[in-house]
């Protein structure tokens, strides 16, 4: 299914908005330890790093959510970082997600960015199939070690 312009709109959502009530079940999805109060703290300290969330929403709906930001760095200058990229599990294979990702790759095109980046865990197989159809390479390794 494809989703048609009309039956989605993409929103920036901003700490307090009230469509978090709808968003924050569909970041869950991915981030299951997330609470409203965890959110909250991120909201407040991530703003001042560049985080924002875009969210697509049909009707009143969130179907789709995304954190991003864009990054300096060394190896891309400049690039658009995607933190999270969730779909509803009950919306997938309706383009939302390539919805979100367009919206995304536009943003980063706008504000003059080399790359579009995330990183997706190694165990979501379904993503890394959207993601490779969805022309990302797989461009490095991630490593990570727990401090707590």
């Amino acid at each position: 299914m494809t989703v048609h312009a009309d039956e989605a709109t993409l929103v920036d959502l901003e700490r307090g908005d009230g469509r978090w009530a709808s968003a924050l079940p569909v970041l869950q999805e991915l981030r299951p330890h997330l609470t409203k109060e965890l959110l909250a703290q991120v909201l407040d300290e991530g703003a001042p790093q560049g985080l924002r969330f875009t969210a697509v929403f049909a009707g009143e709906q969130c179907v789709a959510v995304a954190g991003w930001r864009i990054i300096a760095n060394t190896s891309a200058i400049r690039k658009l970082y995607v933190d999270d990229l969730s779909t509803s599990a009950s919306e997938r294979s309706r383009g939302y997600g390539r919805l979100l990702l367009d919206h995304l790759r536009e943003q980063a095109i706008a504000a003059g960015c080399h790359s579009l980046d995330l990183d997706s865990g190694v165990q979501r197989f379904d993503a890394h199939r959207f993601y490779l159809r969805e022309r990302m390479d797989i461009v490095a390794h991630h490593f990570s070690r727990r401090l707590r």
